[in-house]
């Protein structure tokens, strides 16, 4: 790199912020595998803070036009798939969110297993083949099915702590919610209500960092707010939809 511009540079650490991801996602499934779940969201939330900033900063910085032979798509993807699916896939797996028990409040330890296993697998399985989808970012910057964001599905399980069962049942409504064409927004980049779903989005994180901090248990009116979020987030995208404002 020696001989190049300040631009050039400049660019290409944009890159080493983009790859940073790598490292946040390693301190996350370490603090999950030691079971401190509080601890491994919040390497993920640092994680999706540093892939909402990458691609603007990108952008305004032409990283494309000083490194054309680097794809950062490519290696966002990578990050993405690491941060969005396969730690939280671990993490609904270490935890036990989906335990079940029976009747007399015992663990039916081998059915938890299996269930939890699955819905794991669920997610990584249906993931790996929407990234291969070249359809997945639609004209309007959204995205055509559910862009497994998984980190903030299995989060928002984890705050709202509902039954296992209505959890499995989400999961797997959401996983095949990856295949239907109904819009997702993203709450930077979708114009239609941007500055609400950008202000939903703060809020989310908000009460979703005072869940961190709380040990992912809030007070239930933080809670409430949080939930409220989490259903716009998930659902405005259909709506605009559904009223002819996305495509």
């Amino acid at each position: 790199m020696f001989g190049l511009s300040r631009s050039a540079l400049w660019a290409f650490s944009i890159h080493i912020l983009t790859a940073s991801g790598a490292f946040l996602a390693f301190l996350s499934i370490v603090a999950a595998a030691e079971d401190n779940f509080p601890k491994a969201f919040f390497w993920l939330g640092m994680a999706l803070i540093v892939d909402g900033i990458d691609g603007p900063l990108a952008r305004k910085l032409e990283v494309k036009k000083w490194w054309p032979h680097w794809s950062g798509d490519t290696l966002d993807n990578v990050i993405d798939y690491a941060t969005f699916v396969m730690i939280p896939a671990f993490i609904l797996y270490q935890s036990g969110l989906l335990d079940l028990t029976d009747v007399n409040g015992d663990k039916e330890e081998l059915l938890s297993k299996f269930t939890s296993f699955t819905a794991a697998a669920v997610i990584v399985i249906t993931s790996a083949v929407y990234y291969a989808d070249t359809r997945m970012k639609t004209e309007d910057y959204g995205f055509k099915g559910f862009p497994v964001c998984w980190n903030m599905v299995v989060f928002a399980l984890f705050v709202v702590s509902p039954s296992p069962t209505f959890s499995l049942i989400f999961i797997i409504f959401t996983a095949i919610m990856t295949f239907v064409p109904v819009t997702f927004i993203h709450p930077v980049r979708v114009k239609p209500l941007r500055k609400i779903s950008l202000f939903a989005f703060l809020i989310w994180g908000i009460t979703g960092l005072s869940a961190v901090y709380f040990n992912l248990d809030n007070p239930i009116y933080i809670d409430a707010i949080f939930a409220a979020s989490s259903i716009y987030l998930f659902c405005i995208g259909f709506v605009l939809q559904m009223v002819g404002k996305l495509k």
